[in-house]
């Protein structure tokens, strides 16, 4: 497409993407088919976390987000901070520029309004900021599309979100917990809309159906530490998590059940590793997902999925595989209540194996009525995303939208 001047619309996509969080890349690629499908002419590129990954993967341009190339290791000596500090101010320049080569920047999904896990508020709550803060200087059309979000304790932290929030031109949420909480930090958010998670919008492989019993479990797992608030007792977050996990793991493999871990970034592969050390069994394996893609095709051939991630969640519920969520925030209570699992959620801080177990065996048991109620759930969440992408449109391509009201004009 082609903006008033008959130039190609210059669109940019921003986060934290190609960094080994596969959630992150898994709403780029929705985005990226949206933008393929219904502006095919556009010129996109992508201001990101790992550009290499981007451009090989994605075939578009990309630039790294932080010029400071250590910008996520803790800086300790004073030439390190020093860097890091100047790292901030250069940023600003960088992100400023690249806001005013663009026409319209899309920010795929992703928590970006939230600090459920440990967040620093210089970190990227700083990179959105100085975004929105220059799109909106330079006319650029700044959008969060189905972004979560969540009530946020640390000031500076919660400052820069409210303020991102509030200069971007666009915004939809994944659940109606992330606009409330924005709501409650004092955005107005008297127009924006609800929609599912962007993944949702992502092809889905055939299911593999049950097995006959006993068939495999999918076990999502995470290097779970706690919140932006569980910095004090991180460790033992953590370690009650792996140590619940792993009993879990090892009952299941007890009797006789095949067994298979999933990550879904990067950071996670000690946990795999630990538990793989601790259950030693054949019976226990660990998969090498590189996509939600790969992640969908594993939860489709289980039976059962229990998981952390967010993005583990939605593959297994995508595919309509019955699933056991162990939640570290509400958004994972969210999106089980949605897809109509609500009973089937356990704490990820507070991992009893027991419980974990009779919930599990509960699961189990409803599988063939939770199978239909997913395959229900899917489809809303399907004609919800062509809504969120017929708006999207219609906010950001002003000129593609009418001229597809005068094809469709009688």
């Amino acid at each position: 497409m082609t903006s008033a001047d008959g130039t190609p619309v210059r669109v940019g996509v921003f986060g934290l993407l190609g960094s080994g969080n596969l959630g992150n890349d898994g709403s780029l690629e929705a985005v990226l088919g949206y933008l393929r499908a219904e502006h095919p002419d556009a010129v996109v590129d992508a201001l990101c976390g790992g550009p290499e990954v981007v451009a090989a993967r994605y075939g578009i341009p990309a630039t790294r987000l932080h010029w400071y190339r250590g910008e996520y290791r803790t800086a300790s000596r004073a030439g390190a901070i020093a860097a890091k500090g100047l790292g901030k101010l250069v940023d600003a320049f960088r992100t400023a520029a690249w806001a005013r080569r663009h026409d319209v920047v899309i920010v795929p999904g992703m928590g970006v309004l939230e600090a459920t896990l440990p967040l620093r508020p210089w970190g990227f709550p700083y990179s959105l900021f100085l975004l929105c803060a220059t799109g909106r200087l330079f006319g650029t059309r700044v959008a969060l599309v189905s972004v979560g979000a969540d009530a946020i304790g640390n000031r500076p932290t919660r400052a820069l979100v409210r303020w991102s929030a509030r200069l971007a031109t666009y915004r939809s949420y994944r659940d109606a917990l992330s606009r409330d909480a924005m709501r409650a930090m004092g955005v107005d958010t008297a127009r924006d809309e609800v929609y599912p998670d962007l993944a949702f919008a992502l092809p889905t492989p055939r299911a593999g159906g049950p097995s006959g019993p006993p068939g495999p479990v999918c076990v999502g797992v995470m290097d779970f530490h706690g919140g932006n608030d569980d910095r004090a007792r991180a460790e033992e977050i953590h370690r009650r998590y792996l140590d619940g996990t792993t009993r879990f793991v090892r009952t299941l493999v007890e009797e006789g059940r095949a067994v298979r871990l999933l990550t879904g970034d990067e950071c996670d592969a000690p946990v795999v590793a630990a538990i793989l050390d601790a259950v030693d069994s054949p019976l226990v394996t660990a998969a090498e997902a590189a996509s939600l893609a790969d992640l969908m095709k594993e939860t489709a051939a289980a039976d059962t999925v229990v998981a952390t991630r967010y993005h583990n969640l939605i593959c297994a519920l995508k595919v309509g595989t019955p699933t056991l969520a162990l939640s570290y925030a509400a958004k994972s209570d969210a999106l089980m209540a949605e897809m109509g699992l609500a009973a089937y959620c356990h704490p990820a801080r507070e991992v009893d194996a027991d419980r974990l177990l009779e919930r599990f065996r509960a699961l189990e048991k409803h599988s063939a009525e939770l199978r239909r109620t997913l395959a229900e759930r899917n489809l809303a969440a399907a004609r919800q995303l062509e809504h969120q992408f017929t708006a999207l449109t219609t906010a950001l391509f002003p000129a593609a939208d009418h001229a597809h009201a005068l094809r469709e004009a009688p």
